[in-house]
C-alpha cells in the first residue's frame, strides 16, 4: 500500500504528462505482479465491491476522531469527498503496515461477508496503522468511487513504454471482460489473456472538433461525410454465433437491447460493426431522451420494447469473417459493410448510416445547418482513405457539430467542487423563470475562467442565503448564458426539462435576472 500511495501523491502532485508516465513506469518496475494488475483495475475502471456502507464508514470516523457531527460536515463541505474528509480528521496511527495493494483488496473483499462489529474492528485497526495518504486510498477502496487524474491513452503509453508491448494492442487487450482477481499482468498485457474471448471489443476510433474552416480540409471528394447521431456509441459483435454488444464506456449493454440480439441473429459471423444505439419510431430518429428511458435496465418488458424501440445505425465494419480489417482504408471497409447484408428491409432493426451527397462544402454546410431537424448533433467527415485509429488521431476524422442551443438563466444554487477546486464554489445550479418563481433547469461545471471562478465564489460567500449540507442558496443575480446540445421532458428537474450536455457559455453581466428566459421560452425548443 506505501508504495502504491507514494505512486498517487506523485500522480496528484504532478501536472506534467512526462512526470506521470515516469512515475506509473517506475511503478510497473517494482510492484509486485498482484499489485500491477489491480492497478490497471482501477484506472481503468474495474472497482472491488464495496464492503461497507458509507453510512457506517462516516459514523466511525466521528467516533475515532472525536468530532460532532456539525463539525464534520463542514469538514466536508469544504473538502468536497467523503474519502479524502476522513482522512484528514483521522488521528496519526500508532502502528505501521507493509501489506500490499493487492492483499487490502482480498481482505476487503472478504470483509464484505462479516457482519458489521467485524467491520468496524477491521476499518478501525486499519486507520490505527496508515498514513493520512494511505488512509485515503484505503477510503476510497472501500467506498468504491477510486478516481484519480491519469487519463486512459496516459495509462496506455506508460505500461506501453514498461513493457515494450504497441498502444494499439494493449487498449485492445485492456478492453472487454477480465477480472483482476483471476487475470496475470503479463498475460493481459500482452494479449494471451483474451484468448478466445470471443467478446473482446477493439478500442474505438475517435474524433476531434474541427478547428478550421470547413473548406481548408482540401477536395470535398477526399472525404466521407455522415450525421453525427446522439445516441450511444457502440460495437456490436457476432462471433462464433455468440452476439455481445459493448458501449463507448466500456460497458457489456448486450441484455438493455434484446431486440438488436434478436435481430443480430441474421447477420453473418465473424463481424464486428461500429455504429449508434437510437430510439426509433416511425422512420424517425428519437430524442435521446428517449433512449435514458431503455438505459441500465436488468429486464426490458414488452411494453417497453414498444413505446422505444431500439434500433442500431452503422457506421464502420472492423472484423470482417473473423478477420481485423482496421487497417483497410476506410472506403474499402465501407465497401465490404454495403455488401454485408441487405440495408432495405423496412422491418430490420439495423440501418447502414448514410453517406451525405455533396459537391461543394458550401452544400455540405447547408446539410449541416438542418441537422438539429432530425435529431442529428451535425456531421462526421472522415478520410476516405483512413484506417481505423486506436483512440484520437488529428486530421483523419473531425466532427462538425451545429452550434449549441443557448438560454439564459441564473444562478440559484452553489457547491464547492472536489480535488483541485475544493476550495472554490465551482458546481452551479441554475433557474429559469415559471410565472412567478425561479425553477431549476440544470447543473453546470465548466466554461468559467479561473479569474471568473474567483468572482464567482466571492459573490456566493458574500450573498449565500440558506444551507443545505455542503449546497448553499445563492441570491438569484448572477445571469449566464447556458449551451446545450438537446432538450427534452424530464421529471429530474424542477422545470419538467432536461438539457443535454449543458455547460456555461458566457457570463451575461449585461442582463438582469428580470431578462432571463421563461420556461414556456424554453419548453419552445423540445423537437415536435
Amino acid at each position: 500500500m506505501k508504495q502504491f500511495a507514494g505512486l498517487i501523491y506523485q500522480l496528484e502532485t504532478s501536472n506534467k504528462t512526462k512526470d506521470k508516465i515516469d512515475a506509473i513506469v517506475q511503478y510497473l518496475a517494482t510492484a509486485p505482479a498482484a499489485d500491477k494488475i489491480w492497478l490497471l483495475a482501477l484506472f481503468t475502471g474495474k472497482r472491488p465491491r464495496r464492503p461497507v456502507n458509507t453510512t457506517l464508514l462516516r459514523a466511525w470516523a466521528l467516533e475515532r476522531a472525536c468530532l460532532p457531527e456539525w463539525l464534520f460536515l463542514e469538514c466536508y463541505s469544504n473538502v468536497g469527498d467523503l474519502g479524502e474528509t476522513i482522512s484528514l480528521i483521522l488521528p496519526e496511527p500508532t502502528t505501521t503496515s507493509d501489506k500490499p495493494l493487492h492483499q487490502w483488496i482480498a481482505e476487503l473483499s472478504e470483509l464484505a461477508k462479516a457482519d458489521d462489529v467485524e467491520k468496524k474492528r477491521y476499518v478501525m485497526a486499519a486507520w490505527d496503522s496508515l498514513e493520512r495518504i494511505e488512509k485515503f486510498i484505503f477510503n476510497k477502496l472501500i467506498g468504491g468511487g477510486f478516481r484519480v487524474g491519469v487519463s486512459y491513452k496516459l495509462l496506455v503509453q506508460s505500461v506501453a513504454k514498461s513493457s515494450g508491448v504497441d498502444e494499439s494492442k494493449l487498449m485492445h487487450s485492456l478492453m472487454g471482460k477480465w477480472d483482476p482477481t483471476t487475470t496475470d499482468y503479463d498475460d493481459l498485457i500482452s494479449g494471451i489473456a483474451q484468448g478466445e474471448n470471443l467478446s473482446a471489443p477493439y478500442p474505438f476510433c475517435l474524433a476531434y472538433a474541427i478547428e478550421k474552416e470547413v473548406k481548408d480540409l482540401g477536395k470535398p471528394e477526399e472525404w466521407q461525410a455522415e450525421y453525427k447521431w446522439d445516441g450511444i456509441r457502440g460495437q456490436l459483435i457476432k462471433r462464433k454465433n455468440e452476439i455481445f454488444i459493448w458501449s463507448r464506456g466500456e460497458e457489456l449493454v448486450t441484455t438493455q437491447f434484446p431486440e438488436l440480439v434478436e435481430a443480430a441473429a441474421s447477420l453473418p459471423d465473424g463481424i464486428v460493426l461500429d455504429g449508434e444505439i437510437l430510439a426509433y419510431s416511425e422512420d424517425s430518429i428519437l430524442p435521446f431522451n428517449s433512449l435514458q428511458k431503455r438505459l441500465n435496465r436488468k429486464l426490458v418488458s414488452k411494453k417497453m420494447r414498444a413505446d422505444t424501440p431500439i434500433h442500431f445505425f452503422v457506421y464502420d465494419l472492423l472484423e470482417h469473417n473473423f478477420t481485423d480489417i482496421r487497417h483497410h482504408a476506410l472506403s474499402e471497409r465501407r465497401t465490404l459493410l454495403e455488401e454485408l447484408l441487405d440495408w432495405t428491409q423496412p422491418e430490420s432493426s439495423f440501418h447502414l448510416s448514410p453517406v451525405l451527397a455533396y459537391s461543394d462544402w458550401s452544400e455540405l454546410k447547408e446539410i449541416r445547418a438542418k441537422a438539429r431537424d432530425i435529431n442529428s448533433e451535425g456531421i462526421m467527415l472522415k478520410q476516405k482513405n483512413s484506417l481505423y485509429h486506436t483512440g484520437r488521431k488529428k486530421g483523419d476524422w473531425w466532427k462538425w457539430k451545429v452550434n449549441p442551443l443557448t438560454i439564459d438563466a441564473v444562478l440559484i444554487y452553489a457547491q464547492k467542487g472536489s480535488g483541485r477546486r475544493s476550495r472554490y464554489y465551482t458546481d452551479y445550479t441554475f433557474g429559469i423563470r415559471d410565472e412567478d418563481k425561479l425553477v431549476t433547469i440544470a447543473k453546470a461545471y465548466s466554461g468559467l475562467t479561473d479569474k471568473e471562478i474567483l468572482e464567482v465564489n466571492r459573490f456566493i460567500n458574500k450573498n449565500s442565503l440558506e444551507k443545505f449540507g455542503p449546497v448553499r442558496t445563492v441570491k438569484p443575480e448572477l445571469v449566464f448564458e447556458i449551451g446545450f446540445e438537446g432538450i427534452g421532458l424530464s421529471n429530474r428537474h424542477k422545470a419538467g426539462v432536461a438539457l443535454r450536455f449543458p455547460r456555461i457559455m458566457r457570463w451575461r453581466k449585461d442582463k438582469s435576472v428580470d431578462e432571463i428566459d421563461t420556461l414556456e421560452q424554453v419548453k419552445a425548443l423540445i423537437p415536435k
